[in-house]
């Protein structure tokens, strides 16, 4: 075994005060050369803290998630904070505020992260149970506080864990926050510790909750167009939901049982449970993920099948089709109909304000931009992840970047944004306003199903495709590098059998085009063929996992919507050919 990696596995047994995590890490040892692949894994590199915090294996080991990392970790952000906001630090006015999502080690590792606050000096509300990421990012704004953090690892599997950082304004932090973080987390060699009965004692730490739940139900009802419709048509309308066995039953169930909503929960999964015992991934992008709700849909006569991910930012539905059963709706078409609906609404109620726009990102269909200019508005782009709408929200307040009126956020993993009160996705608010319109749809005699296919009609008919590749331990970022690159240095003449007539690396940054501003350097690849399709590159950003995303857009023409959807599969199955050949399986 490396010298190296059992000096660090025999630091981290020193330095880890938690006795289950050092007891791992000490079996290993034990185990010699049995367990010498596994140690390596867990000490080859420290568990990076990113642009959004932290997310990884749960487990003993410098490159595992557990007390000793987040404690480091949060001492990283604490010092950076009180670097940052330095007079409010010497007058001891810094706060901050955590929430925590049901996975195993969540609760220890946020009452870790508030007393590392607290030892610092910095005041933090630490919330009582489990609480969604969208309440948290209310709760930065609704508090004032300086920073935040809400322990999740989303809709990864059940052995990660993880956590988001949080900037003053409620969205994740950005640069050049971001890499200051970054560089105060990799300088740790002292973390500050405090009891938690010291941190009450002196008014450091302050558990929440209804005096924050209270006021966020209320904003998300009051995000809603049509009270008077819903509550004269609620009992019409039949809603089976699932949390994912995370953080969303609370609220959801609160806010639509407040509308006069009558709520079914899928029993097996509404409370809260990192094992995840009844699905293998938590996340709603996940076909089988809903199976059970279907079921229960199908058992119950729903109108519509509703589903969170563990910290309840994610949302997807599935809605009874003219044949039989149900039909899953995708993210990308959810933020259709959702902008639809926000739009029109907007216009009926003559709300709609001067310059509306909405902004999504670049591997999220393009039709969502062609709906926004139906209705007079726009659409604009940036980079994935929330944090970048949330940017874009702050510009346009602040009077910048050829400021607009926010009217909606969206990407296509099952993120959508209808408030300005937070500043990530949210899944309570989504699930708010997605059963309001289901029921104004439903008044004008039409399903979501019936209302998509006219915005095909009128927008042309748009299809998507998702492809993701996982290369796990040391070799995976590597491999995915190599992949990137390759595609840099030799681009595709073709995808799909359509010419590539546009190349757009964003590695460095993009320049302003078309009177938007150009976008921040990222790991990305778009090549835009000759169709109009769009095919996306990028390594993610939380997982090991390359991706790929492709646009495709057919006419309606004479020959109706099925032909049209015909041509698209056909156009994006010769694509993925083509992906797979480079990324194989």
């Amino acid at each position: 075994m490396k010298t190296e990696i059992l000096q660090r596995a025999n630091d981290y047994i020193a330095k880890e005060k938690d006795a289950d995590f050092r007891a791992e890490v000490e079996k290993l040892l034990a185990q010699g050369e049995a367990g010498e692949k596994e140690l390596t894994d867990r000490f080859y590199q420290n568990l990076e803290f990113g642009t959004g915090g932290l997310r990884g294996v749960i487990g003993g080991g410098y490159n595992r998630m557990n007390t000793l990392v987040v404690k480091s970790a949060t001492q990283g952000l604490a010092s950076y904070i009180i670097k940052t906001f330095g007079q409010k630090s010497k007058e001891g006015k810094l706060s901050a505020v955590i929430a925590f999502d049901s996975r195993r080690y969540s609760a220890e590792f946020a009452q870790a992260c508030a007393l590392i606050f607290a030892a610092n000096g910095i005041k933090t509300y630490l919330f009582s149970s489990m609480r969604p990421t969208p309440e948290l990012s209310f709760a930065i704004r609704y508090l004032g506080c300086d920073t935040g953090i809400v322990v999740t690892a989303s809709h990864n599997p059940p052995q990660y864990n993880g956590y988001k950082a949080y900037w003053n304004d409620g969205s994740q932090v950005i640069p050049p926050h971001d890499e200051g973080i970054i560089k105060e987390v990799n300088s740790v060699t002292d973390i500050k510790e405090m009891s938690r009965g010291e941190a009450v004692e002196k008014g450091l730490l302050a558990i929440i909750d209804r005096e924050v739940d209270e006021p966020y139900h209320a904003m998300v009802k009051t995000r809603l167009f049509r009270p008077d419709l819903i509550k004269e048509k609620a009992k019409e309308v039949k809603i089976v939901y699932t949390p994912l066995h995370g953080t969303g039953a609370q609220h959801v169930e609160k806010v639509l049982g407040d509308l006069g909503l009558k709520v079914i929960t899928v029993p097996e999964q509404r409370e809260g449970n990192g094992d995840f015992p009844t699905v293998a991934f938590p996340n709603p992008e996940e076909a089988a993920a809903l199976d059970m709700a279907i079921k229960l849909g199908t058992k119950e006569k729903a109108d519509v099948v509703m589903a969170t991910d563990p910290d309840a930012d994610r949302f997807g539905i599935a809605v009874p089709n003219k044949e039989s059963g149900f039909t899953l709706v995708t993210g990308n078409q959810m933020g259709v109909l959702l902008a639809d609906y926000i739009f029109l609404s907007l216009k009926e109620q003559n709300k709609l304000p001067a310059k509306p726009a909405m902004v999504n990102s670049i591997v999220t269909t393009g039709m969502q931009k062609k709906v926004a200019e139906y209705y007079g508005g726009t659409c604009t782009e940036c980079l994935t992840g929330f944090k970048w709408i949330a940017d874009v929200i702050r510009k346009w307040e602040n009077g910048e970047a050829g400021a607009k009126h926010f009217v909606f956020g969206t990407e296509e993993s099952y993120g959508y944004l209808v408030e300005t009160e937070v500043r990530d996705k949210d899944g309570v608010s989504a699930a708010a306003i997605t059963a309001e319109m289901t029921l104004y749809w439903r008044s004008k005699g039409k399903s979501l199903l019936d209302r998509l296919d006219e915005l095909y009609n009128i927008c042309g008919y748009w299809q998507e495709l998702g492809i993701s590749k996982y290369f796990q331990g040391p070799q995976g970022p590597a491999i995915m590098n190599g992949i990137m690159e390759e595609y840099r240095k030799n681009p595709p003449k073709t995808l799909g059998g359509i010419d590539v007539i546009k190349v757009r690396d964003i590695k460095n940054g993009t320049a302003p085009e078309g009177g938007e501003e150009g976008l921040p350097p990222s790991d990305v690849l778009q090549f835009f063929l000759r169709d109009g399709t769009v095919v996306s590159a990028r390594p993610s950003g939380t997982e090991p996992k390359i991706k790929f995303y492709a646009s495709c857009c057919t006419e309606v023409g004479s020959a109706g919507l099925a032909a049209a959807k015909a041509d698209a599969a056909r156009k994006l199955d010769a694509i993925k050919k083509d992906i797979r050949a480079v990324i194989g399986d």
